[in-house]
């Protein structure tokens, strides 16, 4: 597991909500406003909802089935890269979606087993994710480098990136 120290990281924020499909619009929100702060381009902040969205839905679908339980999803800023890490942290059924053997995206749908493709997506499109099973509770954690973000800022627009670090110092 990918640990963060202080140093690091600029911000830490937190959300705690019901593991509920309907709640899936709350957590986008809370991701997106995080990724406003860094003037995030349509492509970073798309491959993260997308990332997002399909871990909290697996959450929301399989961790407590039948029932429910409670999510945390936690967003910190990390300095060096720029990335944004968002963890999610339930106390659902001990599962690590790692383990899975990739899915195959050259087979044809009807070819392909269920399950796997979106767990293979979010690997394939974050710089980072891990799992571990800690204190009774699924902890996966992804990592976006915003790095094209800063290819931006340092075209022209330096004192967004300076006044987002500034703001949250």
């Amino acid at each position: 597991m990918i640990e963060l120290t202080a140093e690091q990281t600029t911000a830490t924020e937190e959300l705690t909500l019901e593991a509920l499909v309907q709640n899936m619009g709350a957590v986008l929100d809370f991701v997106n406003g995080k990724l406003e702060q860094y003037d995030c381009s349509p492509v970073a902040r798309m491959t993260v909802e997308t990332a997002v969205e399909e871990l909290f839905l697996n959450i929301a679908n399989y961790a407590y089935s039948p029932g429910t339980g409670a999510v945390t999803v936690r967003v910190e800023t990390v300095r060096e890269p720029l990335s944004i890490a968002i963890t999610f942290m339930d106390g659902g059924v001990p599962y690590n979606p790692l383990a899975m053997e990739d899915a195959d995206p050259d087979l044809i749908a009807e070819n392909r087993s269920i399950g796997g493709f979106g767990i293979f997506m979010v690997k394939s499109t974050m710089d980072a994710v891990t799992y571990e099973y800690k204190n009774g509770r699924n902890v996966l954690m992804i990592r976006k480098n915003l790095n094209d973000t800063l290819e931006r800022w340092t075209e022209g627009d330096t004192e967004s990136a300076d006044e987002a670090l500034a703001d949250e110092g």
